[in-house]
């Protein structure tokens, strides 16, 4: 099967699995949205879920949060782990949206990945879920399932990335980043996986997965 036409399949597929789709993490504000996607390094969006209502009540906003204490942040989250290197970066990114931004979260991929804990991928979903702008973050899901389907080498999630954006159209990014991550969660898991059992997987994948 040529590249396309794994690409065609799996679009057509995605669609008429998950037509329309909605962001996992609870928020209320562009704000929010970026502490959500910040806490979600690294464990899940139930998890997150599950401390955010508690956080947001204190303070949904940067003037807000920078008035609370490192250990009253630290003591909501902890159940997301890396609770504090993500109190700091909490703290660090909401003083410099109140310094340096006026308190607003900005339209930039280049100033948010200047926030302390926000790399690109985080980045990615603010400006695609926040903003509208064409992205396709690369978790773990997006990862595993780019490789699985023989898309990209899975040498790296800049190279899943790139060939991610190469060869599915911009328009279809933010959309398909979402349902892949919810078909990863449902149809294709990290652990325990049969591929022969997999709606995509078991017509578009590598052979190796076969073996």
């Amino acid at each position: 099967m040529l590249k396309q036409d794994k690409v065609n399949f799996i679009i057509d597929k995605l669609d008429a699995i998950y037509p329309e789709v909605s962001a996992p993490l609870t928020h209320s504000s562009n704000y929010t949205l970026l502490i959500a996607v910040l806490l979600s390094a690294n464990t899940t969006d139930k998890s997150v879920n599950k401390v955010t209502p508690t956080l947001f009540k204190r303070a949904n906003s940067p003037e807000k949060m920078i008035t609370l204490d490192y250990e009253t942040i630290y003591s909501i989250i902890r159940p997301c782990g890396l609770g504090p290197a993500k109190s700091k970066a909490i703290l660090g990114l909401s003083q410099i949206l109140v310094d340096r931004y006026d308190g607003i979260v900005p339209n930039d991929f280049a100033a948010l990945e200047s926030f302390p804990g926000v790399g690109h991928k985080t980045a990615s979903v603010v400006m695609s879920q926040a903003f509208g702008v064409p992205a396709f973050a690369v978790d773990t899901h997006v990862h595993r399932l780019i490789y699985r389907w023989g898309l990209s080498s899975g040498r790296s999630v800049k190279q899943t990335e790139r060939d991610a954006k190469r060869l599915f159209p911009k328009e279809k990014w933010s959309k398909l980043h979402l349902q892949i991550v919810f078909y990863g969660r449902d149809y294709c898991p990290a652990k325990n996986f049969n591929p022969n059992k997999c709606p995509i997987t078991s017509v578009v994948g590598r052979r190796s997965l076969f073996r």
